[in-house]
């Protein structure tokens, strides 16, 4: 399929009238709080930024955030069934593979190749992991990348500690930015430019979709004992926090437990449990190694279910050109 041509967007500074002293405008803080009640929706919604606060938490914005994780506690009040159970396993299943064979492999990486219209299926698949954009999400791992493990990099363990590196960074000012001079391949594309500047909109719509779904099993299988209320909380709300906790243990984790097969100037590690929980993610210190393989669980007994599912994308005719990991690499490693 035809590559359009990139599209140049110039940035545009937004004027807000209790900043200019235009009569009419809103007080200073009433501002404050519709400029980061509009971030909830619109990621384009910026304004003049504190510069001492850029790498503190803006809890404000990071309301949804912990929204979610109370709303597990909504088990509590709906209980529990096993189609409950079972769509929150295959939606983890569907975006956690959505998340390391297209968000980190492919948009990160470009390990391999597939149409336009595949990617934007995987891309809306991710943007429903509540994990920012594939544009946010590309741009920072390629930055993380080229400073790994130093103070510039924005999670790592040894430097910022656990919590910070697991669940904080993310949640700065600085880091909601997207920086798109980083990701030209895929700022392109108007549709995943859309995906990531309403990167709530996708959430939303699975979640109207959870709810919907419990309420029709709930008249039309009575007998299965779900209903609106249990989908949504386990189908979305549960699903999607365990989702990310899994996710960003590589960052919190893989960089301090585990076996370094390979030298690198990181302190990236290889973990089987984790990447038996992300789908081969956590082969990290063969990732860090070489990123350019679609491959990352490098021998064949580390199981990297992402490969296996490419694999099987390729021979479909889905995607193609899938890299492999080279010879010279295999000869670097560690007995």
């Amino acid at each position: 399929m035809a590559t359009p041509e990139p599209i140049l967007i110039a940035p545009r500074r937004r004027v807000d009238p209790s900043t200019t002293g235009v009569a009419g405008g809103a007080g200073p803080s009433r501002s404050w709080l519709v400029r980061g009640v509009r971030r909830w929706f619109d990621t384009s919604a910026t304004g003049e930024i504190d510069a001492s606060r850029e790498d503190r938490i803006d809890w404000l914005r990071a309301t949804p955030f912990v929204a979610m994780h109370l709303a597990c506690l909504g088990v509590i009040w709906v209980g529990v069934s096993p189609v409950a159970l079972g769509v929150a396993a295959v939606l983890y299943g569907v975006r956690m593979f959505a998340l390391t064979g297209f968000y980190h492999r492919y948009f990160s990486h470009r390990t391999f190749q597939t149409s336009r219209a595949v990617q934007f299926l995987f891309a809306l698949i991710g943007a429903s992991c509540v994990q920012r954009g594939p544009l946010w999400w590309a741009a920072h791992h390629r930055r993380h990348h080229r400073v790994t493990d130093t103070p510039a990099d924005p999670h790592s363990p040894g430097i910022h500690g656990f919590l910070w590196s697991h669940v904080g960074w993310f949640l700065t000012p600085r880091n909601f930015r997207t920086d798109l001079a980083r990701v030209p391949d895929l700022a392109k594309y108007p549709e995943l430019r859309w995906l990531d500047r309403f990167d709530i909109a996708i959430p939303l719509l699975l979640a109207v979709g959870m709810y919907g779904l419990g309420v029709l099993l709930q008249h039309a299988a009575p007998q299965l004992g779900t209903s609106g209320g249990q989908m949504l909380v386990w189908g979305f709300f549960v699903s999607t926090i365990v989702l990310f906790h899994a996710t960003v243990t590589i960052n919190s984790l893989a960089h301090r437990y585990g076996r370094r097969r390979f030298e690198t100037k990181d302190n990236s590690r290889n973990n089987v449990w984790l990447a038996l929980l992300t789908f081969g993610e956590g082969w990290h210190n063969n990732h860090h190694f070489f990123p350019g393989s679609s491959r990352q669980g490098f021998r064949w007994w580390e199981v990297d279910l992402t490969w296996y599912g490419l694999k099987l994308m390729a021979a479909l005719g889905l995607v193609r050109g899938l890299k492999p990991v080279p010879a010279w690499v295999l000869t670097k490693a560690r007995s």
